[in-house]
């Protein structure tokens, strides 16, 4: 998947045949292909979400804490452009009755249940803090990951877009977003 970036190009033969066993055994493991590849996305996830949280670590201001974490989404998506199409851009994307908020979201509910939810904890941190203006932290979050989605899919589907610097661009989008949601 991740040579191809569509999970539709890749078949179960070859599955088995990249991990070296016989097409049968894969469904020991998993109902399905989409099983399969939700599985894989939930891995790719898990490391979404470690980079962000790492990225935002040991920050104390909660805004810089949400920079960060928006700059690390924007690194994995520009540094694995092949995930982040099948995360983001595939064919197994969530119904809207599926997408987690902030007053259910648990890990068992699907690849990026967890890492919404963290975004969703950044956002009330911010709220908390009195950086933002009080509102619905899932909402807000939604917002939030839409433009840095946004960013991060003209960087990997462009790639000759004219950015002066990605970095430099996102901290001034990020600012204008900020103040937009400051009290």
């Amino acid at each position: 998947m991740s040579e191809t970036g569509d999970e539709e190009a890749v078949s179960v033969r070859a599955i088995a045949d990249a991990v070296g066993c016989a097409p049968p055994s894969i469904y020991l493991h998993f109902s399905d292909k989409d099983e399969l590849i939700r599985s894989v996305c939930g891995e790719h996830f898990a490391r979404l979400d470690a980079e962000s949280s790492a990225a935002a670590a040991e920050v104390d201001d909660p805004v810089e804490s949400l920079r960060r974490r928006a700059h690390a989404y924007v690194r994995f998506g520009v540094e694995n452009p092949e995930h982040y199409r099948i995360l983001f851009m595939g064919r197994l994307q969530p119904t809207t009755e599926q997408v987690p908020r902030a007053k259910q979201a648990t890990d068992d509910e699907g690849p990026g249940a967890t890492t919404f939810r963290h975004l969703v904890e950044a956002v009330q941190g911010c709220i908390d803090a009195g950086r933002f203006a009080p509102g619905e932290p899932d909402l807000i979050a939604t917002q939030l990951w839409t433009v840095v989605h946004g960013v991060a899919s003209l960087a990997i589907s462009t790639p000759g877009f004219p950015f002066t610097d990605l970095d430099r661009f996102l901290d001034d989008l990020l600012t204008l977003v900020c103040k937009g949601l400051a009290p």
